[in-house]
């Protein structure tokens, strides 16, 4: 029996085939190659080049690879770009799940793990949040995740289906071995940005606003080590297979480092500084989002092993200087 992971070659999904290998699985990818790499997915795992929507292509690999359980990470992530193209996130993050997870039901696929994410929230208006905070995403991008939770529910009470649907916040770092990192052209991520400045390979990094409720007035986010996110799915396959319920669970460490901390962590990590301006709020901001991780912990019997800013900045910092040479 082997495990479908969709977007493999991707940022987080590159990290959680490793961590599936690791833990002894049979791993299949399926991935279009949009924004990932084939060089990310490890040569032990099996390589499809494709989309989730080709159902010919997905009950092929269903059948022929024996697929027990589908960790499904394909789709498009950027929030910008879903206000300005939402029919672009409709497609590639909802329908097209929805194609992958009918097919599931027609081959009999028992387990379905599901990337989501803490924009299905919204302004968050306690923090840290629990899974049953009020639902009000902000974007097409949350909202396009949150119909794939609804589906998901939907589904799992109609099916001999059980799901696990992991809501991340905001996911750092690289593979401590140097293996994967945050590859994609254009990354938004704040410590990926800040990495690239203290190599020289930006002028200057922009802090927006600096005048939140916070102690030093910049927004506070709850950063997870990929690796340790990576875990956490091969944790929520163990539960399912074990006869768990179906479970939707948060995905942080249950505190959070503001922008500026952020930034003197990758000072501290490049050992030297770099050019920070300050420019004004970015519209829709929450000055905080945090998680309370105690359901993902307590179910899944997860327990992170690189929650330390420092760290999860040192394995960026080492894999943007990789990612560096590569392209040179």
């Amino acid at each position: 029996m082997s495990i479908l992971v969709t977007g493999g070659a991707g940022y987080i999904g590159s990290h959680a085939v490793i961590d599936l290998l690791g833990a002894g699985e049979e791993v299949v990818v399926l991935d279009n190659l949009s924004t990932g790499f084939d060089w990310a997915v490890q040569d032990a795992a099996t390589l499809h080049t494709g989309d989730i929507a080709d159902t010919d292509l997905l009950d092929g690999i269903l059948r022929d690879h024996a697929v027990e359980a589908v960790i499904h990470f394909a789709g498009s992530i950027v929030v910008p770009e879903s206000v300005s193209d939402p029919l672009k996130y409709y497609l590639n993050n909802t329908a097209k799940s929805r194609t992958l997870i009918e097919r599931c039901v027609v081959n009999g696929i028992r387990h379905f793990i599901f990337s989501s994410t803490a924009a299905v929230y919204g302004m968050l208006d306690v923090s840290p949040a629990t899974e049953d905070a009020a639902l009000k995403p902000m974007s097409p991008y949350g909202r396009s995740k949150l119909m794939t939770e609804w589906m998901l529910q939907d589904v799992a009470a109609a099916h001999d289906m059980t799901y696990a649907a992991l809501r991340y916040f905001n996911v750092a770092g690289a593979d401590p071995k140097g293996r994967v990192g945050q590859s994609t052209a254009n990354a938004t991520h704040l410590i990926k940005v800040a990495c690239q400045t203290a190599l020289g390979q930006r002028s200057h990094i922009e802090v927006f606003g600096d005048d939140y409720p916070t102690p030093d007035g910049t927004c506070i986010r709850d950063y997870i080590h990929v690796s340790d996110l990576a875990a956490a799915h091969t944790a929520a396959l163990h539960y399912l297979r074990k006869g768990g319920d179906s479970l939707v669970a948060n995905c942080g460490y249950g505190h959070g480092f503001s922008v500026r901390d952020v930034l003197e962590a990758v000072e501290r990590a490049a050992g030297h500084p770099f050019e920070v301006r300050q420019a004004p709020r970015r519209a829709g901001d929450p000055a905080s989002i945090v998680s309370d991780p105690s359901l993902v912990k307590r179910m899944l019997g997860w327990q992170p092993a690189h929650d330390d800013l420092d760290k999860i900045v040192a394995h960026a910092l080492a894999w943007e200087k990789r990612l560096g040479e590569r392209n040179h």
